[in-house]
């Protein structure tokens, strides 16, 4: 209620700025609004908000299981609580070029900055995994084409993401990321690269912007900032990687809590009340109450 200030629309025409700008752009993971605010704390340009994530976090695999009202609800929640530009993983698009259209006009209503659209089929599964299916370049130019007149705000940023170079080979992923810039796509998203000489061949191919995926454990080697930007990308994600170190404490936390007994050796990996209640901005709802809640009730009968 009290975090931001922008509107979405301002919200997306930063992150407009920010593509054209030539910078490299680190735009972590958000598991939760809570840990969105303190990204945007840190001082980070941007969000990022996961599929994998998202199922994750309702005990699903990522297949394609999770609802697009799941997704637009949890992305809602994350955009409101943020002044930064917020990204979104809409897998498919939940069906073909219809579907794919009200599932971009539903999270450019939720406040998103912009989404991203993959061309595996459904079920899907996860881009850093083997034995992907998808689509055939024709079917994905109609979803992206669908998707990119849907929108409203012409600075929401539609992102057409390929998992085709695990099944087609790099050449063919290249050709279809051309067809999906021409068929209105504002960024290409080359999924699980397999080394730098592939990310510097996608950026000498492909003239929008171009997005990363530096996710824990895949295909991809994790690349620092200054190897990405010296490689001409704009948006790096690390979509899983807030998750990873909280639920890797937590199940060391509940490890040592049966181990021995109580919390007390685990207290200095925890995030302090004091720190929780700052981030939560508990002192400003208590004075915007009181600024509320000024006046007082007379016992004396109103004539």
């Amino acid at each position: 209620m009290l975090f931001t200030r922008k509107t979405a629309a301002e919200k997306r025409a930063h992150l407009h700025g920010q593509l054209a700008d030539g910078k490299l752009h680190q735009f972590p993971g958000a598991f939760n609004p809570l840990c969105a605010q303190l990204i945007e704390r840190k001082g980070f340009p941007g969000i990022y908000i996961s599929g994998a994530v998202m199922a994750a976090d309702l005990c699903l695999p990522d297949i394609g299981i999770a609802t697009l009202s799941e997704f637009v609800m949890r992305g809602q929640q994350i955009a409101r609580v943020t002044d930064l530009p917020a990204l979104i993983d809409i897998d498919t698009g939940f069906g073909e070029p219809m579907s794919a259209a009200r599932s971009v006009r539903l999270v450019e209503e939720a406040g998103l900055a912009g989404c991203h659209i993959e061309d595996q089929v459904m079920p899907k599964r996860c881009g850093h995994l083997d034995g992907k299916e998808i689509v055939d370049a024709a079917t994905m130019v109609k979803r992206l084409r669908a998707a990119a007149d849907a929108r409203m705000d012409r600075n929401f940023c539609l992102i057409a993401r390929t998992d085709s170079r695990g099944v087609e080979g790099l050449d063919k992923a290249i050709e279809r990321m051309k067809a999906y810039a021409d068929a209105g796509a504002d960024m290409i998203f080359p999924e699980a690269m397999r080394s730098e000489k592939e990310f510097a061949a996608v950026r000498r191919a492909i003239d929008l912007p171009l997005l990363a995926n530096m996710t824990e454990f895949g295909k991809s080697r994790l690349l620092n900032v200054r190897e990405l930007e010296t490689l001409g990308f704009n948006v790096v994600i690390y979509p899983v990687t807030t998750l990873r170190l909280a639920m890797g404490e937590v199940d060391r936390g509940l490890d040592a809590i049966l181990r021995d007994g109580d919390q007390n050796g685990i207290l200095d990996r925890m995030q302090h009340r004091k720190d929780l209640y700052d981030l939560l901005r508990y002192k400003d709802y208590r004075r915007f109450d009181q600024d509320l809640f000024n006046f007082e009730v007379s016992d004396t009968p109103m004539a």
